[in-house]
């Protein structure tokens, strides 16, 4: 009777000890899975970052016809500007150029062939649009500054880190690729990059948050074996004021 109470009291420990571990094991699955990290540490879904209304319709592929004509017509101007030799503002300027004076000439031939003219749009920018844009650009700029000035005072390890990486590669892609070609890889992944990630969010968040555990360990490690060596640089209080 002694034995098997023993033998009882084994297996509820055991049994607990399991069911911790199982706890354990879910609740860092469900904070690296897409409950627990999100990319870029955003709060709002991916129409909404990106702007909402018909722009985010036309890079999420939700007008897909759209989506389409745009990834033509960049293909097909990237194609006449590498092939041609001619720079970006030669060729805006004489398309332009040329749109106007069929316009002109049509508008003023309307009246000889008794033809009515299309009423054509008008363009106009309200007070409202003008001010979120500038409101939206204001606070970009600041977080920039904010951002290089604590690199500046060697504060933030992780930000000089990402900028130092983006600029090298900035650099090196520059050197194999024109500005031309660069814009127009640009435009196709702003096409295609959203909206993969939008149809595979939760796989591509999984795996996003192991590497940001992963670098987020050896962020910890440099840190406290090399960042928290270096003497600090304080700026005096009289300077600040």
């Amino acid at each position: 009777m002694e034995g098997s109470g023993q033998d009882h009291s084994v297996g509820d420990l055991s049994s607990d000890m399991r069911k911790d571990r199982a706890a354990d094991q879910h609740s860092s699955s469900s904070m690296i899975g897409c409950g627990g990290y999100r990319l870029f540490d955003r709060q709002l879904s991916m129409h909404q970052v990106i702007g909402g209304g018909k722009v985010a319709d036309i890079i999420l592929w939700k007008c897909w016809g759209v989506s389409i004509v745009v990834i033509v017509v960049a293909t097909v101007a990237w194609l006449m500007l590498e092939r041609s030799g001619l720079s970006f503002l030669t060729i805006s300027s004489d398309v332009l150029l040329i749109l106007i004076i069929l316009r002109f000439i049509w508008a003023n031939s309307a009246g000889i062939l008794n033809t009515s003219l299309r009423p054509l749009p008008e363009l106009v920018l309200s007070e409202e649009m003008v001010n979120n844009a500038a409101a939206s650009f204001r606070a970009k700029v600041n977080n920039i500054l904010l951002v290089a000035h604590d690199i500046a005072h060697g504060k933030d390890f992780r930000s000089f880190f990402q900028v130092v990486v983006f600029l090298w590669l900035l650099s090196v892609m520059g050197s194999f690729f024109s500005f031309t070609t660069l814009a127009y890889i640009g435009t196709i992944l702003l096409m295609i990059v959203p909206a993969l990630y939008n149809k595979y969010e939760e796989h591509v968040d999984r795996y996003a948050g192991l590497v940001h555990q992963s670098f987020s360990k050896h962020y910890r490690l440099v840190d406290e074996n090399v960042l928290r060596r270096l003497p600090s640089r304080r700026i005096p209080r009289d300077k600040i004021d």
